[in-house]
């Protein structure tokens, strides 16, 4: 499973880094976001511009499920 780390990401590069990481690459994928709420927020807002479906089971994580 492909896994995309954003610790240490700057919050103005997160919209670009997330769009492109699920759009290029096929689920199942996982987000590693940490405990920043804001962090957290910007990477669902672009899940939810693609309607992508996830799941947030474990804290800091997004599973990526479908498209």
């Amino acid at each position: 499973m492909k896994k995309l780390d954003l610790h240490g990401v700057r919050h103005y590069d997160v919209n670009r880094l997330v769009e492109n990481f699920v759009l290029l690459n096929g689920p199942p994928l996982t987000i590693i976001t940490g405990n920043s709420d804001r962090m957290i927020e910007l990477v669902l807002e672009v899940l939810h511009i693609h309607n992508i479906t996830y799941d947030r089971w474990l804290p800091g994580k997004i599973r990526i499920l479908g498209m």
